[in-house]
């Protein structure tokens, strides 16, 4: 019996529509999904435990080689609105900023933005669970994913990561790609990236399976959430990849 494909992916409300399709699709029987935080899912496909995953794209140069299998992404055109760094103060007032445990990729990305777009040196802290709570004063939090929304409604200033990317790239950000450690069979890449689009075709339906108290989710999934993985995601994502390097 062939040994079924380990398929990795977030467990935000970003990635709903993606799994929809995989969910009502023939290829659920040949695969074993799980879902968690990226950060952990990157690392699980880094140690082989997974062979695909939904994975924030700063894992891309740890994996001896690398596949991106889909046309779907989890990226931006402008402001994706969960992720941002959020603060009682204005930008330049921040003195430290607490980062969300939950992902690489933001954390790598507010670091570019911080040194080379907004030229500010603020003590930077890794955080711990319920951070939100120390976000006050001159002490900012960048936080992702569904939390993200919740903050929305509560911090004055707001600094949306993406948007501020494209200001400072001109290029949109991918926040995360679905990457192989190996290579994986043509007919299952095709079924795989087929299911990936049916979400995408009943979006109201996502929507109807869904509950945010905080956000509209079909402005998020139409209007900041960008799903194609197009030539200019793509150089967005070299372009990013290039940065981490300096």
């Amino acid at each position: 019996m062939e040994r079924k494909i380990r398929v990795g992916a977030v467990s935000y409300l970003n990635t709903k529509p993606l799994l929809y399709g995989i969910r009502r699709s023939a290829l659920l029987q040949q695969i074993e999904l799980t879902e968690n935080y990226p950060s952990l899912i990157a690392q699980q496909l880094i140690d082989g435990t997974i062979d695909v995953g939904l994975v924030p794209v700063v894992v891309i140069p740890k994996l001896k080689e690398h596949f991106i299998i889909s046309d779907y992404c989890i990226g931006a055109v402008n402001e994706v609105a969960s992720v941002c760094l959020f603060s009682d103060v204005p930008l330049e007032q921040i003195e430290k900023i607490l980062l969300d445990y939950q992902s690489r990729t933001s954390v790598a990305l507010i670091k570019i933005l911080l040194k080379n777009y907004w030229k500010m040196h603020p003590i930077l802290e890794d955080a711990k669970e319920n951070f939100r709570l120390s976000i006050r004063g001159t002490t900012a939090g960048m936080i992702i994913g569904d939390s993200a929304f919740e903050q929305r409604l509560q911090s004055k200033y707001i600094y949306d990561l993406s948007l501020a990317w494209k200001a400072y790239s001109g290029l949109p950000f991918v926040f995360a790609a679905w990457v192989a450690n190996k290579q994986l069979p043509d007919h299952f890449i095709e079924a795989f990236n087929d299911a990936n689009a049916i979400g995408l075709r009943h979006l109201d339906d996502v929507t109807a399976t869904l509950e945010s108290p905080y956000y509209d989710l079909k402005k998020y999934y139409t209007q900041n959430i960008s799903y194609n993985l197009d030539e200019e995601k793509r150089r967005g994502m070299q372009r990013f990849l290039k940065e981490l390097e300096s």
